[in-house]
């Protein structure tokens, strides 16, 4: 089966070619890079050390305080880190600069695999939640590369698929070196498709482990005192199409009462910010752009997000939080980071994606979800006019973060027998 596999997507290559092309119309960063898809980087990486994958920017998000810890624990080793996009690309560099080494992760052909592990030559192989590339896991299992699944979670859908594969998934799971899961039913979800339990740790979600930093708390208040020291701020972030006009009609609606409101929109992808401002001017409102640095006046309505990597800043700088994803269905995305800063969290009701990490939020009063427009205008003006309600509501968010932390600490010391005594 892993022969087909392999020969088909080698057939594919034209189709995935053509749609680089197609994205890079939008987004222009698709047309480049393309020989590291393929797995030329010499020069671009230094070997014998840690690889890293992350495939988007959910994940490198998660990724973050882990590639920290490891710098910090382990300061001679070389950090890789691989996305598949250019967002997640994005994220690394605007995280790390020049401290990890970046490229893409190439395309799961055995010769591009190959190029590139022969640059890269890690001691150890970390994948993020679960990407499971077959002729990926069979190459380092060769080569003896420990590999590590971190923060895995296996949704019942993809179960299901996967089930169907029998002993083909199961020789892949099993060439994996450990599988260290968010929760125990992610983890029973591995081993129902074959992977030992010697080869599977439950570890808690990384997601949890992000914190606000003072540098970073410092910065959002002088922010916030020169946007809106006088005003209240709610933001909405990682929109997706059909959901910024929801949210700006929303704003026009909670305007009637509370004519100084300003609204940080922050779409989920950059292409979308052009579109953002497109719809903002559309519904009327008086808008400035974060990427310009613009200082908005009095009278601005709304501030597009268009900057890459300053999410945490900008929540920081807000009195509640709608985390979008959630009001069109694409399952929504993380909610932590808003919770961090101790401010109410609002979503619509598709949040599959975070589906753990949403009712523990929402079963200790750390979560309000809403259905629809009317809803959202509605629980946005309570939150706004009752203060002990908004106060409760972020305390909570927070108070959840906090409980559930640790994962990191308890990855770290699994990765401990891969790699090399810490101070040598």
């Amino acid at each position: 089966m892993q022969t087909l596999y392999t020969v088909l997507l080698y057939l594919i290559q034209p189709l995935i070619w053509i749609r680089l092309l197609v994205r890079g119309r939008k987004s222009p960063a698709y047309r480049k890079r393309w020989a590291e898809r393929y797995g030329f980087c010499k020069g671009k990486v230094v070997s014998g050390g840690i690889m890293l994958h992350s495939v988007s920017v959910g994940e490198t998000l998660a990724a973050i305080p882990l590639v920290r810890a490891l710098r910090h624990r382990y300061p001679s080793l070389p950090i890789t880190v691989t996305t598949m996009t250019p967002t997640g690309s994005e994220r690394v560099q605007s995280a790390f600069g020049a401290g990890v080494h970046h490229v893409y992760l190439p395309y799961d052909l055995p010769g591009s695999l190959n190029r590139f592990l022969n640059e890269v030559n890690p001691k150890l192989v970390i994948i993020m939640e679960t990407e499971l590339w077959p002729n990926l896991i069979s190459a380092l299992h060769r080569r003896k590369i420990p590999l590590v699944i971190a923060n895995a979670r296996l949704s019942e859908r993809s179960a299901k698929g996967y089930k169907k594969l029998g002993k083909f998934i199961r020789t892949i799971l099993q060439r994996i070196t450990l599988i260290a899961a968010q929760n125990q039913e992610d983890g029973d979800r591995f081993l129902s498709l074959g992977l030992k339990r010697n080869q599977l740790a439950v570890t808690g979600s990384l997601k949890f482990d992000i914190s606000v930093t003072p540098e970073l708390a410092a910065k959002a208040i002088a922010l916030r005192s020169q946007w809106a020291s006088r005003r209240q701020v709610w933001i909405a972030t990682s929109t997706h199409e059909g959901e910024e006009t929801l949210l700006l009609e929303a704003h026009k609606e909670l305007l009637k009462a509370h004519p100084t409101l300003l609204l940080i929109l922050v779409p989920r992808h950059p292409e979308r910010f052009p579109v953002a401002c497109e719809l903002t001017r559309k519904a009327g409102l008086t808008f400035t752009q974060r990427s310009t640095g613009e200082v908005p006046s009095s009278g601005t309505q709304v501030v597009i997000g268009d900057t890459m990597g300053e999410l945490m800043l900008l929540y920081g700088i807000a009195d509640l939080a709608f985390v979008g994803g959630s009001l069109v269905d694409r399952g929504g995305h993380n909610p932590l980071e808003a919770a961090a800063h101790a401010i109410p969290v609002l979503m619509g009701p598709h949040t599959f994606n975070f589906k753990d990490i949403c009712a523990k939020l929402a079963q200790d009063d750390g979560l309000i979800t809403v259905t629809d427009t009317p809803s959202l205008v509605k629980e946005i003006s309570t939150l706004l006019t009752d203060e002990d309600y908004r106060l409760y509501y972020g305390r909570h968010a927070v108070e959840v973060l906090h409980q559930n932390q640790g994962a990191l600490q308890r990855l770290l010391h699994l990765l401990e027998p891969y790699l090399p005594v810490r101070g040598h």
